[in-house]
């Protein structure tokens, strides 16, 4: 009998620079486990009646064929959710963790009533976003300045000098808002361009250059360091399907 899919979806959310997704598992204990690799975002997830905080992470997130099942959920960019959720990023790193666990146990019942009662999910956690937002405010722009030029590619130091931040300031605000250093952020958003980059079509060598490595060698090292795999065990065993769907800056869908 022939394996069925997992089955994921995603467009864009009207909280800028975020994704809405979801995810359909069918229950299917043969499967492998599944790496969800570091992407710099922090993810809000309704799964099997509970919100889950999936914090930033540092190293691939390994996924349990047992602990997979149909979600909603809503990816916020770099910078973003620790504003509307009121937790410093690091302290939620490489940590999937009951909302319940940060907020008023009374507030979370509420609002997973609501999810649940809704007929979408994923749009009644994106219209939480848009309300919070809107009592918390915007992420600080001088954070949102700094993961746009890691985004694009500039060095820790250009950026910072553009943003007038010196490297203890820097680091001290990137830990709150991504969860880590710059430096860590930086390369986790170059291995996910160079890894969209190869979806795309060009081969390991020109995507490593593209999205700023020094050669392919490079590109490897950091493929281990930050994956725990190898670019052709990735994009061999199906995990790259799994986690090409987001337009910037990740490509992972994130289940508790």
């Amino acid at each position: 009998m022939p394996r069925r899919h997992q089955r994921y979806q995603e467009r864009p959310s009207r909280l800028d620079g975020s994704v809405v997704w979801t995810l359909d598992v069918p229950p299917d204990p043969g499967q492998p486990d599944r790496s969800v690799l570091p992407d710099g975002c922090m993810d809000l997830i309704w799964t099997a009646g509970r919100l889950v905080v999936a914090g930033p992470d540092t190293h691939a997130f390994e996924v349990a064929p047992r602990n997979r099942g149909s979600c909603a959920a809503i990816r916020f960019g770099p910078g973003t959710a620790p504003v509307l959720l009121g937790v410093p990023a690091h302290e939620v790193r490489d940590h999937r963790v009951d909302l319940a666990e940060l907020w008023p146990r009374r507030a979370v019942a509420a609002l997973t009533g609501r999810i649940a009662r809704s007929a979408d999910p994923a749009a009644a956690l994106e219209e939480f976003a848009l309300a919070r937002s809107a009592d918390t405010g915007p992420p600080d722009p001088l954070t949102s300045a700094v993961a746009e030029g890691l985004r694009r590619g500039r060095s820790v130091a250009s950026t910072a000098a553009e943003v007038g931040l010196g490297a203890r300031q820097l680091h001290r605000r990137s830990l709150a808002a991504f969860g880590y250093g710059p430096k860590t952020l930086a390369r986790i958003l170059r291995l996910q361009r160079a890894l969209a980059l190869v979806r795309a079509g060009l081969p390991y060598a020109g995507a490593a250059c593209a999205a700023g490595c020094t050669d392919q060698a490079h590109l490897a090292r950091e493929m281990r360091d930050l994956a725990g795999t190898t670019l052709g065990a990735y994009f061999s065993a199906g995990d790259a399907e799994a986690n090409s769907d987001t337009p910037h800056p990740s490509g992972s869908s994130t289940t508790a």
